[in-house]
């Protein structure tokens, strides 16, 4: 088989939906089963695969101006499926496959990766300078493509409610936590950690881009209500990319910060992640939608315990190993984040139910049912 992959979403800042291109497009390349894998993005093909960069460049600053005007973004997406054909054009006997859901004119088998139906299904959370691009662009692949993968049973159904596909055609292919990810001394924590100003199980601890779809207010309201020794014996770290939105919650942390039991580090190096994770107490995740919510996995694969919503895809993927709540209920977030610092005999339990959950999963699987997929079209 002869595979195009688009590895257009490795690039700053690495989302979790880069970090599955990357991890997916490192494995394919290792695999024999390839007679070629191409790695394609923007409209040109790539010498090799990008590494994922903890710094903003030139092509990210003129991406966030262009994406800020609705006709700038609208004349990208009616220029890009030229320059993509064109450069596309000499590519009989491939399978193109989308890592993120946008599929050129290509004449040979098309697979789409869709990681959810947020622009949908959570349109509000949603920058409107890039909406009507994100739903025209689903809506365009769902006309033209072959097979579907998503990164889990719930979004498969979700998926196949909303296109009215045949069931065949749309698989689910989960992701995984990285090799990077498991459980350290707290001696080998120390020096990235003190980078940061921290101590090895002294804090909690949330990963995600700061935006309203990750409910960070309300975990901040569930953080306030936990007696003071418990807060600002174990603050809460908050580490993501400024997102869409963000303002009102900026101001928040800066106040709980103020207060002395919030700490923002931003957008972290992709080497410091492994640390910060392995080094916190507690992981709380309290989004209101994900796809997958792959950050929840990494803190299993750490050792650490978790306290994550009870919605969307998240209790597929926490596998019974987490403490759920509703992300609407705030008494219930402040219950779990409460049970996850201070009850010793439930950490201990949800530390190893996280660990073997977190071993069921691998980039090497998710690489080889995506060649099933690939063959199914061949």
């Amino acid at each position: 088989m002869k595979v195009i992959l688009s590895v257009e979403p490795v690039r700053f800042p690495l989302t979790g939906i880069g970090r599955y291109a990357y991890e997916l497009a490192k494995r394919l390349g290792e695999c024999d089963q390839l007679s070629s894998c191409r790695l394609f993005s923007g409209s040109r093909f790539l010498s090799g695969l990008p590494l994922p960069s903890s710094h903003s460049d030139r092509s990210y600053r003129v991406r966030q101006v262009v994406q800020k005007s609705r006709l700038a973004v609208e004349g990208y997406r009616l220029l890009s499926p030229w320059l993509r054909r064109r450069a596309l054009a000499n590519s009989q006997g491939y399978l193109y496959h989308s890592t993120n859901f946008f599929l050129p004119p290509f004449n040979g088998p098309r697979v789409a990766t869709v990681h959810d139906l947020s622009a949908f299904k959570w349109a509000s959370c949603h920058d409107p300078a890039k909406l009507n691009y994100l739903q025209r662009g689903l809506e365009h692949t769902l006309k033209v493509a072959d097979a579907l993968i998503t990164d889990c049973e719930f979004t498969r159904q979700e998926v196949l409610a909303f296109s009215g596909w045949d069931e065949h055609r749309i698989h689910a292919v989960p992701l995984a936590a990285g090799e990077e990810f498991y459980p350290r001394d707290p001696v080998m924590l120390n020096e990235v950690l003190r980078c940061h100003g921290l101590t090895a199980g002294q804090y909690t601890l949330f990963v995600g881009t700061i935006e309203p779809r990750k409910n960070i207010g309300r975990l901040l309201q569930a953080y306030r209500l936990l007696p003071d020794s418990v807060r600002l014996r174990w603050p809460l770290v908050v580490s993501g990319y400024r997102g869409w939105q963000s303002e009102d919650l900026h101001r928040q942390l800066c106040q709980a910060e103020r207060e002395g039991w919030v700490r923002y580090l931003g957008f972290l190096p992709a080497a410091d992640l492994p640390m910060l994770y392995a080094g916190a107490r507690l992981f709380a995740f309290p989004s209101l939608y994900e796809g997958f919510g792959l950050p929840v996995l990494e803190a299993m694969k750490s050792g650490v315990p978790v306290v994550c919503s009870d919605s969307s895809s998240l209790p597929e993927v926490a596998g019974g190993a987490a403490w759920l709540c509703d992300p609407r209920d705030i008494q219930g977030l402040y219950e779990g984040v409460r049970q996850g610092l201070e009850d010793n005999v439930w950490r201990e339990m949800a530390i190893a139910r996280g660990k073997d959950h977190a071993a069921t999963f691998s980039w090497r699987q998710c690489a080889e049912q995506t060649l099933s997929v690939y063959r199914s079209l061949a």
